[in-house]
């Protein structure tokens, strides 16, 4: 690969440049803050920058957020200390899903077999009930199916059937889910 010669393809930022220098100067430092860990406030911040996020969201400290506008957040969901949101694409989480300690959920990459080593993107889809247990990776153009989980420290590289229980790298399904105890999708 030839760095000199890298290229973007047509990739941008998704939002005007003013927009994203608020973010990076202000907004991102506010989210990810440990010496304000009030959850609501964080998500009015995320709010004002264009997330779409729902009710009873609870976000600890050291998050990180590339860009607001690219995320969607269900109800009743979890997001962990120190979790990347790398969302060069959409992410969107659904409802009641925890993600863990140290999660990071990787939307681009780039492509090797250049030598123009070209940015690749791809929108990342966790559906509810889903669960990444610490230091759990996903790729890009990842779909987590409801109600999985994925067990600390694994990669995630492929999309994962619903009511699975996935470790390893990369993460192969370990056995099912019970899912007797789990409440009734919402309507």
């Amino acid at each position: 690969m030839r760095l000199d010669r890298y290229d973007k393809g047509t990739y941008t930022i998704g939002a005007p440049l003013w927009q994203w220098v608020l973010w990076y100067f202000l907004g991102d430092r506010l989210v990810r803050s440990d010496w304000l860990p009030f959850s609501g406030f964080k998500v009015w911040v995320l709010r004002r920058f264009g997330a779409q996020i729902g009710r009873q969201v609870r976000l600890k400290n050291g998050i990180r957020v590339k860009f607001p506008w690219r995320l969607t957040v269900g109800d009743r969901t979890w997001i962990g200390e120190g979790v990347w949101i790398d969302n060069l694409a959409p992410v969107t989480i659904g409802s009641d899903v925890c993600l863990s300690q140290g999660a990071y959920l990787c939307t681009g990459n780039h492509d090797w077999s250049r030598e123009d080593f070209r940015l690749r993107t791809a929108p990342i889809c966790l559906e509810d009930q889903v669960w990444l247990a610490a230091k759990t990776t996903v790729a890009p153009g990842v779909t987590i199916g409801r109600g999985a989980v994925v067990v600390l420290g694994s990669t995630v590289l492929r999309s994962l059937e619903p009511w699975t229980i996935y470790g390893g790298h990369p993460a192969i399904a370990l056995k099912p889910r019970p899912q007797e105890h789990m409440p009734p999708a919402e309507p």
